[in-house]
């Protein structure tokens, strides 16, 4: 395995020069440049990233710790935070926390044992309820999950706003018994809850709520025993993210209940199932990827200038109007016209 002294051998050089390179360290002309280079590639050389480390007290690593691996919400984000962080240069170091809070702060020490540069969090109710910056010895952004309170740097949907512009979508189309159906485990469940329940208040109508951890077995499991000797079903079901959603969908269908025709639906999250079934959800989409480009693009900023004033990027989601909203006469009215 060749070294970097053989590739300041090859080059002519020495190894300062050559490291000067490598480190991408300014006063290096192009010619020294290239020939550094040229020597990598002939000698195959891969530079010893632990020994840099070492040297530099500085990784190339971010990490990234998400909520639920399994949701597809954090795919997209984990895709947009890769894109950047490998156009950068950098590595990402993902970890799924799973809502555990000990989970959690297992990761959160073995990022700093790694020496990472700067982590991106989605956190726990628990982690979020006592944070403070100071308690890290690297930069940290919070995506999806944030108070109003929380002095950091995150990214997150305005969850409040999206709930009560999914509701009252389904309060315009003639549904006057909603349920809202939304994980407990988080912040932005809890934030959605609120913009439920004052899109009903406004339009003076009782909410019924019911919490549970967000996971599709666990809506499915809730949707069952809801389902159960019940004489009448409320006009419309609203989950408050795509894993709830489809927990409910998937017991709506073994109760062999039809939507919009025995009970109106409405979700968070477009997901591409969401499109292909008979009808299409409504749903409110989130910008994700919008939202893991801008929390890797605030941690950058944020490594690059660690003084700099906390900065929260809030983005709007995009409601998307399809036929599982709709009530039939209402569909047939827009199909006369």
């Amino acid at each position: 395995m060749a070294r970097i002294l053989d590739v300041a051998k090859h080059a002519g050089l020495s190894v300062a020069s050559v490291s000067r390179v490598l480190s991408g360290m300014p006063g290096v002309s192009e010619a020294t440049r290239q020939r550094v280079m040229a020597s990598v590639e002939a000698l195959d050389y891969r530079p010893n990233l632990a020994a840099r480390r070492l040297r530099s007290q500085r990784t190339d690593t971010l990490g990234l710790i998400v909520s639920d691996i399994r949701n597809p919400y954090f795919t997209e984000v984990s895709r947009a935070v890769e894109d950047v962080a490998y156009a950068n240069g950098m590595r990402v170091m993902l970890c799924n926390a799973d809502e555990d809070p000990d989970k959690e702060s297992f990761y959160l020490e073995m990022m700093r044992d790694e020496n990472v540069a700067g982590v991106i969090l989605s956190p726990t109710l628990a982690r979020l309820a006592h944070y403070r910056q100071a308690d890290f010895p690297f930069p940290v952004v919070l995506v999806d999950r944030c108070e109003s309170d929380t002095e950091a740097d995150a990214v997150v949907l305005d969850n409040v706003d999206a709930a009560q512009r999914l509701v009252r979508h389904l309060i315009d189309a003639g549904h006057r018994r909603i349920v809202f159906f939304y994980g407990a485990a988080s912040a932005t469940g809890r934030q959605r809850l609120q913009g439920y329940q004052e899109a009903l208040a406004a339009a003076g109508l009782a909410p019924v709520a019911q919490a549970l951890r967000p996971t599709t077995d666990e809506a499915l499991a809730a949707m069952r025993q809801f389902l159960q000797g019940r004489r009448q079903l409320p006009d419309a079901i609203v989950a408050s993210s795509g894993l709830i959603l489809l927990g409910l969908v998937q017991a709506l269908r073994e109760a062999d209940l039809s939507f919009p025709d025995d009970v109106a639906l409405a979700g968070f999250d477009d997901m591409p199932w969401t499109r292909v079934v008979t009808p299409g959800i409504t749903v409110m989409a989130q910008p994700t990827y919008d939202i893991g480009r801008s929390a890797i693009e605030l941690l950058l900023a944020r490594i690059a200038q660690p003084d700099q004033a906390v900065r929260r990027i809030v983005l709007r989601g995009e409601l998307l109007v399809r036929g599982s909203s709709l009530r039939q006469d209402a569909c047939l009215a827009d199909s006369v016209q």
